[in-house]
């Protein structure tokens, strides 16, 4: 089963509020980049305690690109947010971010672009979902890499398991990850420039979602 997920990526709370408000009608569940400033040059809104008014409302899940993911688990499970991707390029222990993370809710491991799927450690079995990056991790409004689908390939034939994908999602490139297996596509810019709901249900139409 395919789904779009929106995806936020701000430093104000003020904005990824007016973003909240405009998607939570539509997707079932909102992906929020975590962003420390050390996993990348670049910074987003931490504190996770503003998010608790719209847990109950919709699925929340964290990106977390930051160092040590798993210090970042607790607060974010207190603040209602049931899904977290952490990144293993600044992870200590896969299997103890792994889990901790199955304890609080659903559990990833991030992908960044350039980081071979040999360097992914965890039993997949143990794993709710990967997610591969499609553009370098840290920003949005980056151009879609489709070298990473080899990587998507890999996964596809080694488990089942669900494969998030981010980054250049758009109309013209996401049903090149379709092709490859992916069923969870993150898209920020695309969605957010120009009609909300226009960009969202075109994705939708591209997918064959109809539910």
């Amino acid at each position: 089963m395919s789904e779009i997920i929106p995806g936020i990526l701000e430093k104000d709370f003020a904005e990824i509020e007016k973003k909240i408000e405009l998607v939570k009608g539509f997707a079932k569940t909102i992906h929020i980049d975590i962003i420390d400033g050390k996993f990348a040059p670049n910074t987003t809104f931490l504190n996770p305690k503003p998010f608790e008014k719209y847990s109950k409302d919709i699925f929340l899940e964290a990106h977390l690109m930051v160092e040590e993911p798993i210090n970042y688990l607790d607060s974010f499970a207190a603040a209602g947010f049931k899904r977290f991707l952490g990144h293993i390029e600044h992870m200590s222990s896969q299997e103890d971010f792994v889990a901790k993370g199955e304890l609080l809710g659903e559990v990833g491991l991030a992908l960044d672009v350039n980081t071979p799927l040999e360097s992914l450690k965890a039993d997949y079995q143990d794993l709710d979902c990967v997610l591969v990056m499609s553009v370098k991790a840290g920003f949005s409004a980056q151009e879609f890499m489709p070298e990473v689908l080899e990587k998507v390939k890999k996964i596809r034939e080694i488990s089942p398991i669900p494969i998030e994908i981010d980054g250049g999602i758009n109309d013209k490139t996401i049903t090149q990850g379709s092709g490859c297996g992916v069923s969870r596509f993150v898209t920020t810019s695309f969605l957010f420039n120009g009609d909300f709901s226009q960009n969202y249900q075109k994705l939708r139409s591209l997918l064959k979602i109809n539910d």
